[in-house]
């Protein structure tokens, strides 16, 4: 995607959209590394405010931002339809598309972009890290709550947005062809962590194979489940909304879960050096999973319950295969900011999974608490 000029934004862009009042301010905003993100604040005639958020899709990641608008309208309004029945405020509790001025969902402007606008969710806060167990609590109980929205939706009639996502069986398959194509002669110098996913190939399987033959059901899932993908009421501390839906796809509630504990029960960073510092919390564990099974209201099978220590140590896997699988093609996904940094990234998570092995029997003694 070519660079922005703010000015092409306001001028070209912005008076596309049914948005009320005068524009006053437009900033960059948030912290994503796929779209870019505006903010705008447009004054009313009764001499209030109104916030937007405008974001341009970036269509080298997702292919079909068509069928991407397409999700997110279908299961927005889905969301606005259960939260009004429950007597929750729509404005706040899910994303509300602001559709152009001649009624598209987004708009493809000369160039070839496509641009989208949501209102604003104010008085709540979306956080990188977490900052205390309550906050992944919190998250928690929204992830869940999520699921539960959206139980009875039909999850096949969704696009996959980003083919085999989650689908570990395929992303096997691309780890393995990375390694037997070894395109920068890296291979060599990692043996012990190539070998460490080819001797875990079985589990690749356990989600997909679960799906496949009824024994889990196929679900609306998140597929990005990280904290600053939840909205924190700034009055109450507690998780209002869930945002960024570009990756909202069929799958399961396991990879939802599994993705949170890869990154919030982590008790090192994510490109930690010293692998030393890196372990699953059970602390952290059991806090996000009493969290996310009451978030999700009942709606969970028992067989999903006890297959969330699964989904844990799976998405760690897929994350890290899929790092080390980027260090050996050059470092054409994930951005890295040092050589070896997608190693690194590779190394904690296989470490992390290591230590989920080691500590199986009290994670699954955790998750039968709440079956």
């Amino acid at each position: 995607m070519e660079e922005l000029g703010m000015e092409r934004v306001k001028k070209e862009i912005i008076p596309e959209f049914a948005v009320e009042g005068t524009l006053e301010e437009t900033v960059p905003y948030g912290s994503g590394h796929i779209n870019d993100t505006f903010r705008l604040t447009c004054t009313l005639e009764n001499g209030g405010q109104k916030r937007y958020i405008l974001q341009r899709m970036n269509d080298d990641v997702f292919k079909n931002p068509v069928e991407l608008m397409e999700n997110v309208m279908n299961v927005t309004s889905y969301l606005r339809k259960k939260i009004v029945e429950r007597g929750g405020d729509p404005d706040r509790e899910t994303l509300n598309v602001i559709p152009t001025k001649t009624g598209d969902n987004f708009l493809k402007d000369e160039r070839g972009d496509f641009w989208r606008m949501y209102l604003f969710i104010e008085d709540a806060s979306s956080f990188d890290m977490v900052r205390t167990p309550e906050d992944f609590y919190n998250s928690a109980v929204a992830f869940g709550n999520f699921q539960l929205l959206l139980k009875d939706y039909p999850a096949s009639t969704l696009h996959e947005t980003i083919l085999n996502f989650h689908n570990t069986v395929s992303r096997f398959s691309d780890f393995k062809k990375a390694v037997e194509e070894d395109v920068c002669g890296r291979a060599k110098e990692v043996p012990g962590e190539i070998r460490f996913v080819l001797e875990r190939e079985a589990d690749t399987h356990a989600i997909c194979d679960a799906l496949a033959d009824g024994t889990i059901p196929l679900r609306v899932t998140h597929n990005d489940t990280k904290l600053n993908n939840v909205m924190i009421d700034n009055q109450t501390g507690k998780g209002i909304c869930v945002i960024d839906l570009d990756t909202v796809m069929p799958g399961s509630a396991l990879y939802d879960y599994g993705d949170s504990i890869r990154f919030g029960a982590s008790t090192g960073a994510e490109d930690e050096k010293n692998l030393n510092l890196i372990s699953c919390d059970l602390g952290l564990f059991e806090t996000y999973t009493r969290g996310f099974v009451e978030g999700c209201g009942g709606s969970l099978t028992q067989e999903e319950i006890r297959m969330l220590p699964m989904g844990a140590k799976l998405m760690t896997l897929e994350c890290g295969m899929r790092f080390l699988a980027d260090y050996l093609q050059g470092d054409v996904y994930f951005k890295i900011h040092r050589p070896e940094h997608n190693l690194d990234r590779a190394r904690t998570q296989f470490k992390l999974v290591a230590d989920m092995e080691q500590k199986w029997d009290e994670m699954a003694a955790i998750v039968e608490k709440y079956l």
